[in-house]
């Protein structure tokens, strides 16, 4: 089996080059996949010079060429081809790697890989998809932003998009799926929340199962694998939860702090208190992907540290070994075939979207 070739924007990250050269030494230690790393090299040798062994492990493709967190999508469609991420899209473009990773400019990312990459046959729209931490595991939410309205066909596709995702980083054969809304009852919801949410309902041979609709709750409840919902509303949801993690992770800090039996107690409780602290810590939930590009990419937190950067590593990895796309494929071939046997689904136009 070829070996596995993995590209790497070493210019994109609040941190970077530095959190990324330590992410790919971090992730080397557990990866046999070979890293592409592109950036300028004068300012990536010091870090990589640091880390025993990775200058002969990886490959190192010089470009000066840097997108900034302040360029504009366009302004990196334009100029950006050249820049330490528009040639790690290139090279899965051109099959030189199977998977690009990525801390930079979210809307450069999205509109280089858009332009470049494609989409998958059968998919309108990418959406950007990453796991967070539930009572009982992990939940895959999609979309996160790169769509802010949706049509009911958006959501469908999304549904079968993270279904897959689902099966092969949680390895879940039939994955459990719902769509977010304001209520679990049917009658609830804008139209294309409840359009797809019949299609769902009525299509029989879908690799997943169906629940209908959960609120915000079911987002930490567990028990769902992959909840589906719009991307204003999927950021919306992400950047709150992040912020609600923070803010406990302080308020237990501070609390523990202020006299000597809380401090007392923190001892008591510390291998509880680390066990916390390591599930709200979203370096170890980092990695979203762009579900529905002609080619697999990977969008790292760009606040990440190198242990969360590693983390987006063996995501891509895990995707790409698996061959996520096909597996997208496939279902949309299966899905289509379902959907002509019940002459309604995914392909129907809602009487909103008419308008």
């Amino acid at each position: 089996m070829p070996r596995l070739n993995i590209a790497v924007d070493a210019m994109g990250g609040d941190d970077a080059p530095q959190m990324v050269i330590e992410g790919v030494a971090r992730a080397l230690k557990k990866s046999d996949a070979h890293f592409i790393v592109f950036g300028d090299e004068e300012k990536l040798r010091p870090y990589i010079e640091r880390e025993p062994g990775l200058s002969e492990a990886i490959t190192l493709v010089h470009t000066p060429d840097v997108i900034t967190a302040d360029d504009k999508p366009s302004q990196a469609v334009r100029r950006g081809r050249k820049s330490s991420m528009g040639l790690a899209i290139q090279a899965v473009k051109d099959g030189e790697a199977q998977v690009a990773v990525s801390a930079g400019n979210t809307g450069a990312l999205m509109a280089l890989s858009k332009i470049l990459l494609r989409m998958v046959p059968g998919i309108d729209r990418p959406a950007i998809a990453t796991p967070i931490p539930t009572k009982t595991g992990e939940c895959l939410l999609l979309d996160l932003g790169a769509n802010i309205e949706c049509s009911a066909k958006n959501l469908v596709q999304f549904a079968v998009m993270g279904a897959a995702y689902a099966r092969v980083v949680f390895e879940i054969d039939r994955p459990t799926l719902a769509l977010l809304n304001v209520g679990v009852e049917e009658l609830k919801g804008h139209e294309a929340v409840k359009t797809a949410g019949q299609v769902l309902k009525e299509t029989e041979g879908l690799p997943m199962n169906f629940i209908g609709f959960t609120e915000g709750d079911g987002l930490s409840g567990g028990g769902i694998d992959v909840i589906v919902t719009d991307g204003f509303t999927g950021n919306v949801v992400l950047k709150a939860t992040e912020g609600i993690a923070r803010m406990i992770k302080h308020m237990l800090e501070d609390a523990f702090r202020s006299n000597w039996m809380s401090k007392l107690g923190f001892l008591l409780a510390r291998k509880g208190m680390l066990v916390l602290r390591n599930e709200l810590d979203p370096n170890n939930h980092n990695g979203g992907v762009f579900l529905g590009l002609g080619g697999l990419v990977v969008k790292s937190h760009g606040g990440a540290n190198a242990r969360g950067f590693a983390s987006a590593l063996g995501v891509a990895e895990n995707m790409a070994k698996n061959d996520l796309n096909s597996l997208i494929m496939q279902d949309l071939k299966n899905f289509s075939n379902t959907e002509e046997e019940n002459n309604s689904g995914v392909g129907t136009t809602t009487q909103e979207n008419k308008k």
